[in-house]
């Protein structure tokens, strides 16, 4: 399809990247429901392997099959399916060409616990080219003691991303000993870890939803001193996407804990309200019977179409 106004635009933002990374990006941005609109809904199941098979699959069991994931993005109408390697590699013949794949190159399991998080490099971005992948996913941690080095790989990954046309998805969780469990969530972390994401070079941010709790005292201070606004979580969703380049990098937002339908569309619109360009929900969708998990991500982005 040719290019709305509004993708043209964002394409705009990413000027130093070759042909190939846009072309990319719009392969993204043109796809599904939301499809030219700069909103993008996208289908993550990396839950597997970070949380297990029974505790992601066991409530839809149809879940267990890799297949049934990607039928369910492009059934729903998606922009992308996100996946690690096996998920990914048990799918990208089949659908080849119908839906944007995203291969998530690093994760990390439950089975121990770290104070300082980091998770291992699953894949490549030679898998990602080998398998038509749209872009690259990767998580970081800021917070953790091990956050150097998960930039460092980062940066040569996006490096070898961008050298052969691949856009990278940023999962950017704040944890570790650095800070509190309320903080990871906090608005202040959440703005603090999109600013990251955007220097490092991700071209697509997920965060997770703002909670209203400042976590650095300095921070506070100039939240108070300017009378940034906290108090809903339209005034938090703009902050953080203020944070990257003033709304000049895209910024996704997580489904979160397993909620209610109501609770889902609730904050959905609330990240809409704020210029959330979107969300990326898992467990929230795939949990769920077919139907309503087809219908809930279709009422995700009716409230983001607008």
């Amino acid at each position: 399809m040719a290019l709305t106004e509004r993708v043209q635009q964002i394409l705009s933002w990413y000027g130093s990247d070759n042909p190939g990374t846009r072309a990319n990006l719009v392969r993204m941005l043109n796809t599904g429901t939301l499809a030219g609109t700069g909103k993008m809904v996208i289908l993550p199941v990396d839950q597997g392997f970070e949380h297990g098979p029974v505790r992601s699959f066991q409530p839809n069991v149809l879940g267990y099959d890799p297949e049934y994931h990607v039928q369910l993005a492009l059934d729903s109408g998606c922009n992308a399916y996100a996946a690690p390697l096996g998920f990914i590699e048990a799918v990208a013949d089949k659908y080849a060409g119908q839906i944007p794949l995203i291969l998530k190159v690093n994760n990390s399991d439950t089975l121990a616990k770290l104070d300082q998080p980091i998770s291992a490099l699953t894949s490549s971005v030679q898998d990602a080219l080998r398998l038509g992948c749209a872009a690259i996913g990767y998580t970081i941690y800021p917070g953790s003691g091990e956050r150097n080095r998960m930039y460092e790989d980062l940066r040569d990954l996006i490096a070898e991303a961008k050298s052969v046309g691949i856009p990278t998805v940023l999962w950017a969780y704040p944890r570790g000993a650095g800070i509190s469990k309320s903080g990871e969530t906090a608005v202040d972390i959440c703005a603090y870890a999109a600013q990251i994401s955007a220097q490092l070079g991700a071209h697509v941010i997920k965060v997770k939803p703002p909670q209203d709790f400042i976590e650095q005292a300095e921070a506070k201070k100039v939240f108070e001193k300017y009378g940034i606004k906290t108090a809903t979580l339209e005034d938090r969703v703009r902050h953080v996407v203020q944070s990257a380049f003033n709304g000049k990098r895209i910024v996704i937002f997580s489904g979160g804990e397993a909620k209610s339908n109501e609770e889902v569309l609730a904050d959905v619109r609330g990240l809409a309200a704020g210029g959330a360009f979107g969300s990326i929900m898992g467990r929230n969708a795939f949990q769920r019977p077919n139907d309503e998990a087809i219908k809930l991500l279709k009422d995700v982005m009716a409230a983001f179409k607008g």
